[in-house]
């Protein structure tokens, strides 16, 4: 299955990990690039790759060579999905920001009316949020408010960070929602299930319209570990203003993906999702997922819904991975569910 599944970005780190995932389950990717040199590095002797300077390049030869199944890692995946999901191929992105979102599920129907599936938000924060929210929605009614709070654990390595979480970063700076708060706002300290305490805030990404979508609530908050808590978050009604400029929103989304990063330690044990759902008869249920490393799952959460994809289990149309395949797939890609229900 040498030419079954692309992978755009190949000499990435997201995307390296997706490899060695995909080559754990008998799949050698077809990695994608512009350096032919890292990207042949990066492949070793027995993998392949397409050399292309630019998106429309990859969208040609995507066209000519027609693999089944495509996984975008590159940013900003609002833009780059669409000309991809023209070619008619399987998709799968790791965004999370609101705007790919937004734009994916505007084509659900068109999509299920080629029979080509979408998956968006493939990586640890959709995911792992989105299944155990999932989880305490089970024989439910909608509720009237949702929290989500991710909280990943992850070796960070040196270097640049990146136009997929700039893009992500400068969408949650610009998101302007009043119920659920903006960048930095809503916070809460949260209790571990290991004991620890960890400080999360309103970080509007896109696993807050997963939530949204998949829980049908009128209030929902998605909050993070990784969000601004500290005296950052009093100059956000000014960025918010500034970055509603779409120019000065993609020059500061420029400037900050070419910023460095310093090495960092895993700052826990285990990475975790959690949610908190509230109904109107007085109920709550409030749930974690646990995951080892986050950049990790990240790795495996695409491999696992191309496999799946390749064999025939997927349908037509615009999904998450939990809403595709449901509760059962960040299991098989090693989360634990660890419900702990609390009932008002």
């Amino acid at each position: 299955m040498s030419n079954d599944v692309w992978i755009l970005g190949g000499t990435g780190r997201s995307a390296q990990k997706i490899a060695a995932e995909l080559r754990q389950r008998h799949i050698e990717p077809v990695l994608v690039g512009r350096n032919a040199e890292r990207l042949a590095a990066a492949a070793g002797e027995s993998g392949r790759t397409v050399v292309s300077a630019s998106i429309g390049e990859i969208v040609d030869e995507v066209r000519r060579q027609r693999p089944q199944i495509v996984i975008n890692t590159i940013a900003p995946f609002a833009d780059t999905a669409a000309a991809l999901i023209a070619t008619g191929v399987h998709y799968i992105d790791i965004a999370n920001d609101r705007a790919a979102f937004s734009s994916l599920f505007e084509r659900d129907a068109e999509l299920a009316s080629a029979g080509q599936t979408a998956v968006t938000g493939a990586g640890f924060g959709v995911t792992a949020s989105e299944s155990i929210l999932v989880k305490l929605l089970e024989g439910r009614p909608a509720p009237t408010r949702v929290r989500v709070d991710m909280v990943p654990s992850m070796e960070t390595e040196a270097g640049k960070v990146g136009e997929s979480l700039a893009a992500s970063l400068i969408g949650g700076l610009a998101y302007r929602d009043r119920a659920a708060g903006r960048l930095g706002s809503r916070r809460m300290r949260l209790t571990l299930p290991d004991g620890t305490d960890v400080l999360t805030a309103s970080m509007p990404l896109g696993d807050g319209s997963a939530a949204a979508r998949t829980s049908g609530a009128p209030v929902v908050i998605g909050a993070s570990s990784m969000a601004p808590t500290g005296a950052f978050r009093f100059v956000m009604p000014v960025a918010t203003a500034l970055l509603s400029i779409r120019p000065l929103a993609a020059f500061a989304q420029r400037l900050l993906a070419r910023m460095s990063v310093p090495a960092a330690p895993r700052p826990r044990e285990y990475s975790w999702g959690h949610a908190r759902v509230e109904w109107s008869d007085g109920t709550v249920r409030d749930g974690w997922l646990r995951v080892d490393d986050a950049s990790t799952f990240t790795g495996i959460v695409p491999a696992e819904i191309a496999r799946r994809l390749l064999d025939g289990s997927g349908r037509p149309g615009a999904f998450t991975p939990t809403a595709l395949f449901g509760t059962s797939l960040a299991e098989a890609c090693g989360a634990e569910y660890l419900p702990g229900y609390v009932r008002a």
